[in-house]
């Protein structure tokens, strides 16, 4: 297994008045990556500009940060050949996607589709977020930090700048090598990018980790739709596998997320979220969580429940 750790840079509207705008809010304008094999070894490098097409003028706070001026994009190469030309680099040997954050993977994936070009994947992509691997390994698994702290943290040679591709790229692959070496363990908690959700229930998954479950589901036409579906709303315990009943039914605070209480004679509190997401396609699928929780998480949970209870009968009664 090689990893393919890689790092984009992007130019969006200075004015958002571009027909392109909705299709393609962020336009790739630099790829870079470094290529490491099991061991954690760097095996190859990858850099390359891209020239624009849709953002021709630089968005001030892109360029003030990227120290990169639109002029010396213009002699990059087309979107689609450096897109290629990184997928061809990839190799044909199995590899996974390392990213530092959630954002790279979506963005290559939509521009890839605002040029018609194939698809990386029919469904959800399984990579390393870098990112949550440093923070599981070696801080609290919950707090996500820039990539030059961890940097700092791990006392890594600061030998290029940051803020380019190739860079972010080159300390991203620096700190995955210590997680290898040092905190192999980290490297099970995949993430999934759902840029394409799964193309059928055969396809959704189901994925359990250490304290807690992710389920991802397939395409509705609509949020009633998703909710109208038992795997969608059922509460189970991930680790007997039994239907439990809910203490808490779900609920939303606001419209997007929603939770619920559920409880394991056997193991405890279940907390379920529910998080309702938009595809590419503008229909709906479901991300769900359900968690382990303590007894006095289960309270504060009871009491937000309530609070958004008092809150929606106040908002009735002014509506009145």
């Amino acid at each position: 297994m090689n990893y393919i750790v890689f790092d984009l840079e992007w130019n969006q509207s200075s004015t958002g008045l571009e027909e392109e705008t909705a299709r393609l809010p962020f336009e790739i304008i630099e790829i870079g990556a470094v290529k490491l094999d099991s061991r954690g070894e760097q095996s190859g490098e990858f850099s390359e500009l891209v020239r624009p097409v849709i953002y021709r003028e630089m968005n001030r706070a892109t360029g003030n940060l990227l120290h990169l001026q639109i002029e010396e994009l213009e002699n990059g190469s087309s979107f689609v050949a450096a897109a290629r030309r990184f997928l061809e680099w990839c190799g044909e040997e199995e590899y996974r996607f390392c990213t530092w954050g959630s954002a790279d993977l979506t963005e290559l994936q939509r521009n890839m589709k605002f040029y018609d070009m194939k698809p990386l994947a029919k469904g959800p992509i399984a990579y390393l977020d870098v990112q949550k691997l440093f923070s599981i390994a070696f801080e609290d698994g919950k707090s996500r930090r820039a990539l030059e702290h961890a940097v700092d943290f791990l006392e890594l040679k600061k030998e290029i700048p940051f803020h380019r591709a190739f860079g972010d790229a080159y300390y991203t692959a620096k700190v995955l090598a210590r997680v290898l070496a040092q905190k192999p363990y980290a490297l099970k908690n995949l993430s999934y990018d759902v840029f394409h959700p799964p193309a059928d229930k055969a396809s959704e998954i189901k994925v359990r980790f250490e304290g807690y479950e992710k389920f991802i589901s397939r395409e509705y036409p609509g949020r009633a739709e998703a909710f109208e579906d038992k795997e969608v709303v059922s509460s189970k315990c991930y680790l007997c596998h039994r239907n439990l009943r809910k203490k808490i039914r779900w609920f939303t605070p606001n419209g997007r997320n929603y939770y619920c209480l559920a409880h394991c004679e056997i193991h405890g509190y279940l907390k379920g979220k529910i998080r309702v997401r938009k595809s590419a396609n503008d229909k709906t699928y479901i991300v769900k969580t359900t968690k382990l929780i303590s007894p006095e998480e289960a309270g504060k949970l009871k009491e937000r429940c309530e609070h958004v209870k008092k809150q929606q009968y106040q908002h009735r009664l002014h509506g009145k």
